[in-house]
């Protein structure tokens, strides 16, 4: 009977205990930092408890904002380490020019598809612009805002992208790469199912529905779409944080339900919720889903410009542990 825990031909965790151990890893560096924090600077602590505090105080927010991502990517590099087995890089980090240039790719798309969204409520008249530059959080400036907003989003873009892609989407199709079923069906299902997470990570946030956490599991397979056909996550990262910084910061809108700290476009909207997602933001909205709708088009003509051909990057579903062998002999791969 096979091992559940442990699986002796890649000499490592099977993928679900792989799963569960790094979001453990991850709580249990939070709860550390915030052990530290509370002697040193108990605000960041209340902070990370309660957001509200956020909107009163850019260095407070950025702190906390920072406790949380170096938790995420240390418990990562750490279970790719201890659990994994594989270098960090591996997560869809190869930083070479390839990857730069997909990162731009994505950057600006998120900003484009953002911009379409509210040129397209705008002459339907579904939004009005009440103001410019304004802050949401009392006592600061719209400036000090604009600045935690760019740094709150590349880190929420950077850590989402590595947890739900980078992280669960390789570890659940290796998982699934099992003899009756074929690595790129194994690639597949990891697909559907860390969109699936995706979507119910943002299921308890403010003015969510049922609908809005659909969408945002359709916005899952959107984000990861560029994971799946490079192999790496530059494209979604970069989508990712403009994709937010735009909706929030630049055209006002509810970041899946979460009000920015300030706008550059201060708005009011008025359009039928079913199209414009209302209280949650556009992703909730079927103008948000023709967005990514377009936006995957997009994606797939980049990748083929760029690469040649349009394919399902399979080596994500396949695991070769390295074993090491004397100097004097070639390196290996150990079969699985």
């Amino acid at each position: 009977m096979p091992n559940p825990f442990w699986n002796p031909g890649e000499r490592r965790f099977r993928a679900f205990w792989r799963l569960i151990l790094q979001v453990v890893l991850m709580f249990i560096l939070e709860t550390v930092a915030g052990i530290v924090l509370s002697t040193i600077a108990p605000q960041v602590v209340q902070a990370l408890l309660d957001p509200t505090h956020l909107t009163q105080n850019p260095l407070l927010a950025i702190s906390s904002t920072l406790v949380t991502f170096i938790s995420i990517l240390l418990s990562i590099w750490l279970a790719g380490r201890w659990f994994d087995h594989r270098p960090f890089k591996e997560f869809g980090i190869h930083l070479n020019s390839q990857w730069c240039g997909d990162l731009v790719f994505g950057l600006v798309l998120g900003a484009v598809l953002i911009t379409f969204i509210f040129v397209v409520e705008l002459v339907f008249g579904w939004v009005t612009i009440n103001g410019t530059f304004q802050s949401n959080s009392p006592g600061q400036s719209f400036g000090s805002t604009a600045i935690y907003g760019v740094f709150f989003f590349l880190a929420v873009g950077i850590q989402e992208e590595l947890m739900s892609r980078g992280y669960m989407l390789r570890n659940l199709a290796e998982g699934l790469n099992l003899p009756w079923i074929t690595p790129k069906a194994a690639l597949f299902l990891g697909y559907l199912i860390s969109s699936v997470a995706f979507g119910m990570q943002h299921v308890l946030n403010p003015n969510s529905t049922t609908i809005s956490t659909i969408n945002i599991m359709i916005a899952g397979l959107f984000l990861g779409l560029g994971f799946i056909l490079t192999g790496e996550l530059a494209l979604p990262i970069g989508l990712h944080i403009t994709w937010n910084y735009f909706e929030g910061y630049i055209f006002g809108f509810p970041v899946s339900g979460l009000t920015s700290a300030g706008n550059f476009l201060a708005i009011q909207q008025n359009g039928p919720t079913q199209w414009t997602g209302g209280s949650f933001g556009p992703e909730a909205g079927l103008i948000g889903l023709a967005a990514m709708l377009v936006g995957a088009g997009l994606i797939l003509a980049w990748v083929h410009w760029r690469r040649g051909q349009i394919s399902l990057q399979t080596k994500l579903a396949e695991y070769t542990p390295i074993r090491e062998v004397p100097s004097n002999q070639e390196d290996q791969a150990v079969p699985v």
